[in-house]
């Protein structure tokens, strides 16, 4: 059984999947970028897709938080959106994206090759999925410490392995500068569906539905969620009736 398969991870691409960036990318304002030459974003999902407004008082809250940094850092770790960007972009912001769901079912794919077409690899490779996890930690994240005033991590925790989850937010942590805040969400149940996040306006967010990218793995609970950023200092979380929990963790 494949390690795709093991961990229920679908290895075929779906409609929603094309429209997506998965290395990292860096914008800081529209006139920087090169003459003829258009960012790598993900472009408007087709008109089949389904979207969804929902009014988020967790980013409102995150803009409130930001209010008065003058040429802020913000790292969106998900699909790259040219709503989201040019967002944060017309606020002064340099904004960089990655889009760590996607590089994880990347390099699923790949270690999986590389262990069937390799015997001596499957000998010598540390199969633990915390030693997955440093392997593909090794590869992404790869930024200096505290490069980052804000992070929009979305709900791609309640996505990945527990391993890596506890190496991703130690990592997150080291990348945010005293002070910097995390907006991250939690679904209260296992949720139905896949959807990515974009901003709208300043308290508005828009859910597109796509196919599964990977399947959930795990509901967190309230206190399981206090352990993992046990490292910030400040918790606010804002319930919704869709079952999505918005929640702010200042460094």
């Amino acid at each position: 059984m494949s390690i795709l398969h093991k961990l229920g991870i679908g290895v075929g691409s779906g409609a929603g999947v094309q429209r997506e960036v998965s290395g990292p990318i860096h914008l800081t304002s529209r006139a920087r970028t090169p003459a003829g030459a258009a960012p790598q974003v993900a472009p408007s999902p087709a008109p089949a897709e389904l979207e969804s407004n929902r009014l988020s008082n967790g980013l409102k809250e995150l803009l409130w938080h930001l209010d008065g940094l003058e040429r802020g850092a913000l790292l969106d770790l998900g699909p790259a959106w040219q709503t989201t960007l040019s967002f944060f972009i017309e606020r002064g912001f340099r904004v960089s994206s990655e889009d760590i769901l996607r590089a994880w079912k990347t390099f699923l794919t790949e270690e999986e090759a590389r262990l069937r077409n390799d015997f001596a690899a499957g000998e010598t490779l540390e199969m633990t999925p915390s030693a997955r996890a440093a392997r593909f930690l090794k590869e992404n994240l790869q930024y200096p410490r505290s490069s980052f005033d804000a992070m929009l991590l979305w709900d791609l925790l309640d996505y990945l392995e527990q391993a890596l989850v506890k190496q991703i937010v130690a990592s997150l942590t080291e990348l945010l500068r005293p002070g910097g805040v995390v907006f991250a969400m939690f679904h209260s149940k296992k949720p139905e569906g896949f959807q990515r996040y974009r901003v709208v306006n300043s308290n508005t967010l828009q859910m597109v539905s796509t196919a599964v990218l990977c399947p959930a793995q795990k509901v967190y609970q309230n206190r399981e969620i206090q352990d993992l950023f046990g490292r910030y200092r400040t918790v606010k979380s804002f319930v919704g009736r869709d079952q999505l929990r918005e929640t702010l963790f200042i460094k």
